[in-house]
């Protein structure tokens, strides 16, 4: 199902956009996550971990710096002011405005070249208790929504290279911070709850996924093992949409893999 919907958007971009790299593309990610599903239905160990370097060095690595594209939300900005539909807004509208409808913050578990270096660090479960921090992420927001509108409004010569070079810096900040975080709060994801921009689109939009994870009551025994796990505080016991955390579900089946008696 997952890869029909990859396949779906490839062909649509491939013939709309009449550029044979969206085909390519999308159907790249589409057999990447596949394949992490049937190494996880075969109780691979690292099945997440293998889609997030397929997808996250490709994004990373081919997309940003060998082919000079701005996947970070400044470049979101960028192609949304010159008013253009490629790259970084087609990213943006699939991974994080209107894919979240569908597959909620898998993105952040599976794609995101952020949190795929982050995920190496020791801190794999969170040992204290949430910060209320989450403000922070509207400051870094706002400074990329501003940085960009400001480099237009000055009328900046070369911006495609200033988006290149803003790529390259905004990604050795973003894991500096990230590590930084990480050690201080002993939480691998501290960036990604407390930091992260892209979070302001993923979080509504994230509310009515529909791919969930939920509990079924009858077999779920109370031991608290599925919320010790889980990397996002999220209460997966909940079954409602307005669960504790609900919207910051990465779809990484710790939860899952942990229940002794596969409640769910």
């Amino acid at each position: 199902m997952i890869f029909t919907v990859f396949e779906a958007v490839a062909i649509a971009l491939w013939i709309s956009k009449d550029n044979l790299f969206y085909l390519f593309n999308f159907s790249y990610i589409g057999a990447s996550i596949t394949l992490g599903l049937i190494l996880y239905i075969n109780r691979f160990r690292y099945a997440r971990r293998t889609v997030q370097l397929l997808v996250g060095l490709y994004m990373l690595v081919y997309l940003g710096l060998i082919g000079r594209e701005n996947m970070q939300i400044e470049g979101f900005w960028y192609y949304l002011f010159t008013g253009v539909f490629e790259a970084a807004t087609i990213h943006y509208a699939v991974a994080k405005i209107f894919g979240p409808l569908v597959f909620g913050r898998g993105f952040c578990g599976y794609a995101c070249w952020t949190s795929m270096v982050l995920d190496f660090l020791p801190y794999k479960t969170p040992s204290g208790t949430r910060k209320k921090l989450g403000w922070m992420r509207y400051i870094t927001f706002a400074a990329s929504l501003i940085f960009v509108s400001m480099l237009f409004l000055a009328g900046a010569g070369n911006i495609e290279k200033i988006m290149f070079f803003s790529f390259i810096i905004g990604n050795v900040l973003y894991y500096a911070v990230g590590i930084i975080l990480a050690f201080a709060f002993r939480d691998n994801r501290a960036f990604c709850k407390y930091i992260c921009p892209v979070t302001v689109f993923l979080k509504p939009m994230s509310y009515f996924s529909a791919f969930r994870i939920t509990c079924d009551k009858e077999k779920c025994v109370s031991c608290g093992k599925c919320k010790k796990v889980c990397p996002m505080d999220v209460d997966m016991t909940d079954n409602s949409r307005k669960r504790k955390n609900g919207t910051e579900c990465i779809l990484c089946m710790e939860c899952v893999k942990a229940c002794p008696k596969k409640a769910l």
